[in-house]
Order: structure tokens, then C-alpha cells, then sequence
């Protein structure tokens, strides 16, 4: 069997990603994502500054001359994969060669966000190295070494997202890359951990309303990135929340019509399970979506957005967390049993 200590370890590496994530929310909110010019020190910094006087005086030309060359390799790289409408927005776009002013508690906010990275990434390096040292299971070492590479991408693209001041569609990759990561942890936990090894009996269309429920709760995290950049823009054009809604676009009211759609399939799903079966995951499930959808109504409706849509990334990503472990849980693992 797998150790006490190994499996909890994997446990706390989850969380550690979660945190990264609610890190990253708060980076958005904040508007801190620029807080930090440069990658993976701040301001040349392994420990940031606090106040302007510490930086030289030209700071900001000599951090938009090593910004403007990643920018020109990474449009290079777009070029090469045959993105050259994306590469030559980023070049086109004049707002990367405008610096912000140094502000201490956006640097700070970055720089806590990138603390979490770095303990998540140590962590996930730990349990890869734990593996290969004690385990060595060919599955384990292949799920544990793809998370570690992608947690590198995920480092690399950080600091695109920084290096491109935070064009839209490099949020939404950065956010999607994050969702494999905490997936392949929770089929690592799944597979390592005897207290996910209960199989969860249902029938045959149960287990294709789990499965599409899923697939939609996916979906619906990609369209809430979309309709995020959709707001950022207008928020730059000067159009306020009460505009919002006529300008969004068909995005905006499928994501509304399928959080109802997830809502209807979910109610039935819990109903069926506190008639028949009472899995306590299926009520945390139902729980977490009736607080996302709430948060939603509060991001579109009251004047709370920040503290909305960090709660409504968070509640969304531990929803696609219990889903996942649910359809893990449809099929029996054996794994642990060869431990």
C-alpha cells in the first residue's frame, strides 16, 4: 500500500493548486498581473520592492526592452505553428510598449501569486521524485512526469501572459493549462488513495448525465474566459455593467443557457442520488453549483464584481474537481491494490 504521509502529501499538492488559482483570481481582480515587469524575479528582485526608490530610475525602458524581445521570440513561435494572425496582433498591439507605474500593492499581489506557483510546482516535483525513488510505477511516473512538464509550460506561459501584457486569449490558455494539472493530480489521488476506491454504482444513464454534465462544466469554464475578455474589452472602450449585456454577444447567453442546462441535469442527477443512492460527492456537487450559480447572478447583476468572479473561478474549478473524481469513481481502479 501506498504511505500515509505519500498520499497525503498529494492531497496537499491539490490544494497547493487550488491556491494557485485563487492566487491568480486575485491577480485579475486586482488588476496586478502587470505588478510584476519581468519573470521570474520582480523588478530584478527575488524579493520585491516596496517603495518606487528602490528602483533605478529608467526601470521602466530597461523592462520594456526585455519585454519586447520575449514578445519577439514568442511571436516568432506563434509564426512557426502557423498563428500568424495572433502573432501579428501581438506585434500590432501599441499597448505593449506602455509600462505601468510601479505600484506596491499590485507587485506584491503578483508576487504572492507567484510564491503559491512556486510551492505548488516544488510540490508536484516532490511527489514525481517521491515516485520514481519508492514506487516506480510506470502509470505513476508517467501521470507525475506529464504534470511536472506541463507545470513547466505552465511557468513558461506565466510569463508570456506578463510579457504580452495580458492579451485576452493568453489568460484563457494560462487557466485551461491550470484545469489539466488539477486533473491529473486528482487521478493521481484517485489512483493512490484507498478512500476514492468506492465505486460509484449507477445506471447506464446516469452515468451519460454524469458524463455530460462534465463535459458542459468544461465547456462552460472555456466560455467564462471568453466572456471575461469580452468585459475587459468594453471596460477599456468605456461601456459600463448596464451595457454589458446587449453587447456581449451569442458567448454570453450560452454560457447564461447552459449554467441552467447543468443546473436541470444536476437536480436530477441529485434527486436520483438522494432517492436511491445518498453519495455524500453528489450533494457537495449540488451544493457547490447552487453557490456558483448565485455568484454568477451577483457578477452579472450586483455591483460586487471582483469578490463575484473570484469566488465564481474558485466555486467553478472545485465543482470540475468533484466531477472529475465522480467519473474517475465510476470505474473501479486496481491500481492501489498492487501498491
Amino acid at each position: 500500500m501506498f504511505s500515509k504521509a505519500f498520499i497525503s502529501f498529494n492531497w496537499i499538492t491539490l490544494v497547493l493548486i487550488f491556491l494557485v488559482v485563487i492566487a491568480g483570481s486575485f491577480v485579475r481582480i486586482t488588476g496586478s498581473g502587470m505588478g510584476c515587469p519581468d519573470w521570474p524575479k520582480c523588478f530584478g528582485q527575488w524579493i520585491p520592492p516596496t517603495d518606487i526608490s528602490q528602483l533605478p530610475e529608467n526601470y521602466n525602458e530597461a523592462f520594456l526592452e526585455k519585454r519586447i524581445r520575449k514578445i519577439k521570440k514568442f511571436t516568432a513561435f506563434l509564426n512557426a505553428i502557423s498563428l500568424e494572425k495572433s502573432a501579428n496582433s501581438i506585434n500590432n498591439d501599441a499597448d505593449l510598449l506602455k509600462e505601468q507605474p510601479f505600484n506596491a500593492q499590485k507587485t506584491w499581489t503578483e508576487y504572492i501569486n507567484r510564491l503559491a506557483g512556486f510551492l505548488a510546482g516544488n510540490a508536484i516535483l516532490i511527489v514525481f521524485l517521491w515516485i520514481v525513488i519508492y514506487y516506480r510505477q510506470r502509470k505513476l511516473i508517467g501521470l507525475s512526469f506529464l504534470n511536472l512538464i506541463l507545470l513547466v509550460v505552465q511557468a513558461w506561459f506565466g510569463s508570456i501572459v506578463v510579457a504580452s501584457n495580458l492579451v485576452p486569449w493568453t489568460i484563457t490558455v494560462h487557466l485551461l493549462l491550470a484545469l489539466v494539472i488539477i486533473g491529473l493530480q486528482l487521478y493521481l489521488v484517485f489512483l493512490i488513495s484507498p478512500s476514492q476506491q468506492h465505486r460509484l454504482v449507477f445506471p447506464k444513464w446516469i452515468k451519460w448525465l454524469i458524463w455530460i454534465c462534465f463535459s458542459i462544466t468544461v465547456y462552460q469554464m472555456f466560455l467564462g474566459t471568453q466572456v471575461r475578455e469580452y468585459i475587459d474589452e468594453l471596460s477599456r472602450k468605456g461601456f459600463g455593467r448596464n451595457d454589458w449585456s446587449s453587447m456581449l454577444g451569442v458567448t454570453f447567453f450560452i454560457h447564461r443557457s447552459f449554467s441552467w442546462l447543468v443546473l436541470i441535469l444536476l437536480t436530477i442527477l441529485a434527486f436520483y442520488n438522494e432517492k436511491k443512492k445518498k453519495y455524500k460527492p453528489i450533494r457537495w456537487m449540488y451544493t457547490l453549483l447552487a453557490i456558483e450559480l448565485f455568484s454568477g447572478i451577483l457578477l452579472a447583476h450586483a455591483d460586487m464584481p471582483g469578490l463575484a468572479r473570484t469566488a465564481h473561478l474558485v466555486l467553478a474549478s472545485c465543482l470540475f474537481g468533484i466531477l472529475a473524481m465522480i467519473v474517475f469513481r465510476l470505474k473501479k481502479n486496481n491500481l492501489v491494490l498492487k501498491s
